[in-house]
């Protein structure tokens, strides 16, 4: 999924309003979901479906969230040479902030809007080696991360009544606890899966 384009995983043309992306998401699912046959293949075109609809989310979340001030010449020289393996798309749903904290060749497989106790609003991306979180209303730290050998257990949870919106819930190696809300199940499963896999 490295490298993908969204909108060409969705069929959508790239100035698709948000309504498009959701109502494309929603026909694909219908067609690809693994609980309607397919077997290896359908549940692979639905990881592909899950994370592009995510990275269209995210990258919509990242537009309508723009730090309060403009990014300094600092803030911009630091994220400027971030992530440049990284697919344009990819780059543009992390932004300058995630961005300016990845590691040289750090893959980024997943980036989605959450919800932590901190933040109502944060942007939540997953990378070959850690989690990273943006705290939309932090005024400073905005950025945290957290590395997957610094995590002793991750488990995911539906909330009830629908179960449409899932829980992740992180437990570190030193006692502190994370959760993550407002997430699509299947997304919570894959991190929780990949946190547990690491």
């Amino acid at each position: 999924m490295v490298g993908m384009d969204p909108h060409e995983v969705l069929g959508l043309s790239p100035g698709a309003a948000p309504e498009e992306v959701s109502a494309s998401y929603r026909r694909l699912a219908k067609e690809w979901h693994p609980d309607r046959g397919g077997g290896r293949a359908a549940e692979l075109r639905m990881a592909e479906i899950n994370a592009a609809y995510d990275l269209l989310r995210a990258t919509a979340w990242m537009q309508r969230h723009e730090p309060p001030a403009r990014p300094t010449a600092t803030m911009r020289a630091r994220a400027a040479g971030r992530g440049t393996w990284l697919s344009p798309a990819m780059r543009r749903a992390l932004g300058f902030e995630l961005l300016g904290v990845l590691e040289p060749e750090e893959e980024v497989w997943l980036v989605t809007p959450t919800t932590t106790w901190a933040s109502p609003q944060a942007l939540l991306a997953a990378s070959d080696r850690r989690l990273l979180w943006l705290l939309d209303d932090a005024v400073a730290g905005r950025v945290r991360t957290l590395r997957f050998g610094a995590i002793e257990a991750a488990e995911h949870s539906l909330r009830r009544p629908r179960r449409r919106v899932a829980t992740l819930r992180v437990r570190a190696r030193n006692g502190r606890r994370f959760a993550f809300g407002e997430l699509r199940p299947a997304t919570a499963a894959a991190l929780a899966a990949r946190i547990d896999g690491s």
